[in-house]
Formats: structure tokens, C-alpha cells, sequence
């Protein structure tokens, strides 16, 4: 696949100490769309000047409209793929590769597996995943899609489910889903997700509509 034909989006919110150096080595295996997800700490300027193709929100609409306005933007570009990873570096930009090796040999969905969990609530989704959908870590921020099943479906998310909905939905149709493994990084900063408690709360709340949708 062209690497131009290939989008990987980086849904950023006050990232601008990471941003520069995810986009710079996301850029080597496809075409970097920031979403400046209503910063205010220069983080979209410097994704700007890193080269990445930046969507702007005038304020924070929380992660999985940043997915749904990328997901949009990369349609728009006519991209064929589109990877997801996080911005603030806990990623290894080198696992795009392996990404791209599992869309171009015929998966539809390819899921990242964590190797570590970080709220029970993950624990809770990562185990619901394997029983009901046979996905080991539907929470890992980075995944990739055929934009082909996006555009079926319609929308990337609809119900906040932190970047779950395409995903369960290609189980449901029967689509082939591939599973890499992710080492993540030590995160320096606040949890995009707030406080232990509340980020457990949001992620209970999305695993009852994924079940119950």
C-alpha cells in the first residue's frame, strides 16, 4: 500500500511535549492527521509544523469525536487505511509496520493487545472482549481499519464508546479481525481519561452499551 493511502490518526489534546517526535515517526509508514482536539498549549501548531495533516476543534470534544472528525478527514483524502495510536508517545511508531502487514494480508480490523492494563475497568472490557467478540484488549488506542468498513457503517463512533463501536461492529458482520501485540511506554502526564475513579466509571458505562447494542 502507497503510504499516502495510508492514514494514521493521532487524536491529541495538550500533547505538544510528545506530538512533534509521534509525528515525525508515524510519517515514515503513512500520512499523520492530527486532531486538535481543543488544546491550548500550542500542540496543533507543532503537529502543523511536523508536517501532519491537523483538523481543529475549538474545544475539547473528547476522544471519540476526535476519531469520528479523523476518520472523516481521512475519507476525505481517499485513504484506504486508517491506524489509530495515541499522542502522547506510549505507542511505538514502529508497530505500524505489523499493522500494515495484517490490512495488506486481508484483515478488515487490527486490534492492538497491551501488555499491561492500567484500571480494572479495562480488566473488566478486556475479558467481555474475549468472550463476546473474541478481542483480547478492545480498549488499546492503537487499531487499523479498512476505510471501506467505516464508510459502511457510516461513523467511526456513536454511542462514546471509547474507540470500540467499528471494531465490535466488524465482529458482528464477520469480518476479519487480526490481533498484534502493543509494548506500551511509561505515560509521563495526566491520563486523557481523568481520575481512577471517573475513567472507570466511563469505561463501565461504554461496555454496557457495547453489550447491550
Amino acid at each position: 500500500m502507497e503510504r499516502h493511502r495510508i492514514a494514521i490518526v493521532i487524536p491529541a489534546f495538550n500533547e505538544a511535549a510528545t506530538i512533534e517526535t509521534v509525528v515525525r515517526l508515524a510519517a515514515s509508514h503513512g500520512r499523520p492527521i492530527v486532531v486538535d482536539d481543543g488544546s491550548c498549549d500550542g500542540c496543533g501548531e507543532l503537529a502543523a509544523k511536523a508536517r501532519a495533516e491537523v483538523v481543529r476543534h475549538e474545544v475539547n470534544q473528547g476522544y471519540d469525536d476526535a476519531l469520528n472528525s479523523g476518520f472523516a478527514r481521512a475519507s476525505l483524502l481517499g485513504c484506504e487505511y486508517v491506524i489509530t495510536m495515541d499522542a502522547d508517545g506510549q505507542h511505538n511508531p514502529e508497530l505500524l509496520a505489523s499493522f500494515i502487514g495484517e490490512l495488506d494480508g486481508g484483515a478488515d480490523v487490527v486490534v492492538g493487545v497491551r501488555d499491561r492494563r492500567q484500571r480494572i475497568g479495562e480488566v473488566m472490557f478486556s475479558w467481555a472482549g474475549k468472550l463476546y467478540w473474541g478481542i483480547s484488549d478492545p480498549l488499546c488506542g492503537m487499531k487499523a481499519y479498512r476505510v471501506s468498513l467505516y464508510q459502511e457503517l457510516g461513523h467511526f463512533d456513536s454511542r462514546g464508546s471509547i474507540g470500540t463501536e467499528l471494531a465490535i461492529y466488524a465482529v458482528r458482520k464477520g469480518k476479519r479481525i487480526a490481533q498484534v501485540p502493543v509494548l506500551t511506554r511509561e505515560r509521563l502526564d495526566t491520563p486523557r481519561f481523568g481520575t481512577r475513579i471517573s475513567a472507570n466509571m466511563r469505561i463501565f458505562q461504554a461496555l454496557w452499551r457495547a453489550l447491550c447494542c
